[in-house]
């Protein structure tokens, strides 16, 4: 058949529509540059960026330092943690165990982890896999997550016993609280049907098929890594979030114990390999086969449990969802009608948003080693604006960056109010019922487990026994309540309140975080300290 030429005004109007198509695939003109401009201003050290368009990677990069007064550059292969962007890596190791049939969503847990028990026996009879990735549960907000935050020296097993100790705060399936120490569960649940540590299996199973070659599972093999993002924050000031850029130690966060919920590392070239597992519905890139099927895929992405819808303030109002779900690790709502399937992950003085646009074949990453969490917000929305108007050439066309550094302002000048209406001004009022020497003791939790209170010279010493370096020093607040002020300044201080039986001593201990916006990991108002023994050792 002779070939036909096209008409030249078909021609031109095809030749339109494909330029339109390269322009929308792209990031937008001046990316670069509106990056670099954010970190500058808002005093970022590091951030590694990946966007995935039609398949294809449009972009993975580095900017700025991996540590504060350090000349190393972040590249696109630099290592940061991802946090609980993790637990859609978790939920994709059960997936190719479903897949294979070796395992079910709506099996019971139990059945295949016989020491697994929660706080109530029906629950624990009738929790499912699915139940584990959702958080429905019952459990509290972050119940349990000072088992291994900041750090622990307890096995994973060892939290997954501790489980049965933790009241709930509602009924099972009634509604949503975010939970880590379920995903904790999952990890274990992987190693006992496959044979393999969760380690090994995310390893060999999930990133080595993907082609996640500089990923781990491990933070010994992070800390292997001379290319890795150093953490930072502003730790200096009345409440987290102000004063000046600090490094943090290394060590801090979930931890290995808890890596399950959001303990993995990875890079930006690595997390655009990710995407495109994601947008490609398990199917690896470069046609190399499946890490997983389309109906683990669609099961991973559907949504579970409604959460709370709460209309964001100005001037960052705009962001307001019109739904807003949970599905198999990951969140499932919409942005101006449009379905959106993200993630965020938070370790101490790191940040990563994993947003996938399936509708629009895009997803991207960002990765940050700061909690300045309204550069990456702000930059997300910036992206996310650009893709969904076809790449309109006043980009940005919101300031999104500076929209959030207003809410994220206004949030931390409330949390410092509120200390004020507290009273929280350093000066101490009333007097304690006791000589120091009288709240001295070994007290325990029934989930957390031992802690030490000393003294020596009238100061008294505090030591979260199986956290390791989580010891600090009481000083009198009003009356029989003390703050606890942790040698590691990175460690959110606490109030901790002695209650006294008839006869005078302690009867318990009960704790509350003392900034009003402290993360919900620091859920020492779950904890209830009775004495155990004799009056604890000598403070160090």
């Amino acid at each position: 058949m002779p070939h036909r030429r096209r008409p030249p005004r078909i021609a031109a109007l095809l030749a339109s529509l494909f330029a339109t198509a390269a322009a929308f695939a792209a990031p937008p003109q001046g990316f670069d540059a509106r990056v670099q401009e954010a970190m500058q201003a808002h005093g970022v050290p590091g951030m590694a960026i990946a966007i995935v368009e039609d398949g294809e990677v449009a972009l993975a990069r580095g900017y700025g330092v991996r540590r504060l007064g350090a000349p190393e550059r972040v590249d696109a292969d630099t290592l940061f943690p991802t946090g609980s962007t993790g637990k859609a890596v978790t939920a994709a190791a059960l997936a190719i165990l479903v897949d294979e049939g070796r395992l079910g969503w709506d099996d019971k847990v139990i059945d295949h982890l016989p020491d697994f028990r929660m706080h109530d026996p029906w629950v624990t009879r009738e929790m499912t896999v699915r139940d584990l990735l959702v958080h429905r549960s019952g459990l509290g907000l972050g119940a349990g997550d000072l088992l291994f935050v900041p750090r622990t020296s307890r096995s994973r097993a060892d939290v997954v016993r501790a489980l049965r100790h933790i009241a709930p705060a509602t009924s099972f399936r009634s509604g949503y609280a975010y939970d880590n120490i379920l995903y904790v569960v999952a990890g274990e649940l992987v190693a006992a049907v496959s044979g393999s540590t969760w380690e090994d299996f995310i390893r060999e199973r999930v990133f080595a098929p993907a082609g996640m070659t500089t990923s781990v599972s491990h933070e010994d093999d992070r800390f292997a890594n001379p290319n890795r993002a150093q953490p930072h924050a502003r730790i200096d000031g009345r409440v987290r979030g102000l004063g000046a850029q600090r490094v943090l130690p290394e060590r801090e966060g979930l931890g290995q114990v808890a890596a399950p919920a959001g303990g993995l590392s990875s890079s930006a070239n690595d997390l655009a390999r990710w995407l495109q597992v994601q947008l490609g519905q398990g199917a690896l890139p470069g046609g190399g086969g499946r890490l997983y099927s389309e109906a683990s895929a669609r099961a991973m992405w559907t949504p579970q449990v409604l959460m709370p819808v709460r209309r964001y303030p100005p001037p960052i109002d705009g962001i307001t969802p019109q739904f807003s779900t949970y599905a198999l690790g990951w969140n499932v709502q919409d942005y101006r009608g449009t379905r959106l399937v993200q993630h965020g992950g938070a370790v101490f003085g790191v940040l990563t948003m994993v947003v996938l646009v399936p509708d629009h074949e895009v997803g991207f990453a960002l990765q940050m080693n700061a909690e300045d969490v309204h550069v990456l917000r702000g930059l997300m929305y910036e992206l996310l604006d650009h893709y969904l108007d076809g790449a309109a050439e006043d980009w940005p066309q919101k300031d999104w960056v500076a929209a959030f550094a207003e809410w994220n302002r206004a949030r931390l000048e409330a949390g410092v109010a509120a200390l004020d209406a507290a009273g929280e001004d350093g000066g101490a009022r009333g007097s304690p019922s006791l000589p120091p020497s009288g709240y001295a003791g070994a007290y325990a939790d029934p989930w957390y487990g031992p802690i030490a209170i000393g003294e020596r010279g009238g100061r008294l010493r505090i030591d979260f026994s199986q956290s390791p370096g989580m010891v600090g020093t009481l000083r009198h607040h009003r009356h029989d309540t003390f703050r606890a002020d942790w040698d590691d300044g990175s460690i959110e201080p606490a109030y901790v309140t002695f209650a006294l039986d008839a006869e005078g001593r302690v009867d318990r201990i009960t704790m509350k975080a003392v900034s009003p916006v402290a993360d919900f990991s620091y859920d020492y108002h779950d904890l209830l300290f009775t004495p155990v023994g004799e009056p604890g050792p000598d403070s160090r």
